[in-house]
């Protein structure tokens, strides 16, 4: 298991949300390539930037700013919010970013997905984001009749190769990881799963990490971080 510190940008800076709600933000920093380097430095393998900007107003906004976190760090990035076409993620990719995040559009135009897919390859992940198991689009301001499951199945028959599954209940509200649910979209697909929303201490990667399913990539961590109640090098050691 790998663990993706979090950065999510509004308005230029670093910030957490709780529940994904526009209205209930923290600033952590203003500066977002310092802080990608401070993970670099605390030994992150990877980064997950999300434009949350991007995710609200369904284009990319933060493109600028997230090419030069690329470019300042050596680390692979996977970047989501806002992804609309093929063309934004062939920019990203183009720009060193290593994964590209596509959310709302698995749900409203997948023939469009699928030919970035195609395209691609690797370098396309899908986020499903879920409440109650169900599919959350256009920043979680819309719960859809889809199950999370049913939705990973399809993706990865349209060949994506890597899952970011949130429970949207739990994200930035540090009270665990949804465990049971992280287990049922393992067990739906055989493709990588990442695991987001609700990590707040070691025991939570320990609990993923019992779930012995061998497709499970990782988890994306934020507030916990940011709020030093975890390290992570702590972090890392229970990936182990």
């Amino acid at each position: 298991m790998r663990i993706y510190p979090a950065i999510d940008l509004k308005n230029g800076q670093c910030v957490r949300l709780r529940q994904g709600r526009a209205d209930d933000a923290v600033v952590y920093g203003a500066d977002p390539v310092a802080m990608a380097q401070q993970w670099e430095a605390q030994g992150a393998d990877w980064l997950h930037v999300v434009d949350l900007d991007g995710a609200f107003q369904g284009e990319p906004v933060h493109t600028e700013l997230i090419l030069q976190i690329v470019k300042a760090i050596s680390i692979p990035v996977q970047v989501g919010g806002g992804m609309r076409d093929g063309a934004d993620a062939k920019r990203l990719v183009k720009g060193g970013v290593r994964r590209v995040i596509f959310g709302s559009r698995a749900v409203s135009h997948p023939e469009a997905l699928a030919e970035t897919v195609r395209e691609l390859g690797a370098a396309v992940a899908v986020g499903i984001d879920a409440r109650d198991g169900k599919v959350q689009v256009r920043g979680w301001v819309e719960t859809t009749a889809m199950l999370a499951v049913d939705l990973g199945r399809r993706m990865e028959e349209m060949g994506v190769q890597t899952l970011i599954y949130t429970d949207t209940a739990r994200d930035g509200m540090l009270r665990g990881v949804n465990t049971a649910a992280v287990d049922g979209m393992c067990a739906a697909v055989s493709c990588g799963v990442i695991a987001s929303g609700g990590v707040a201490a070691v025991d939570d990667i320990e609990a993923l990490r019992a779930l012995g399913r061998k497709n499970l990539d990782g988890a994306i961590v934020g507030k916990a971080l940011y709020e030093s109640r975890v390290t992570m090098d702590a972090l890392k050691a229970a990936c182990r």
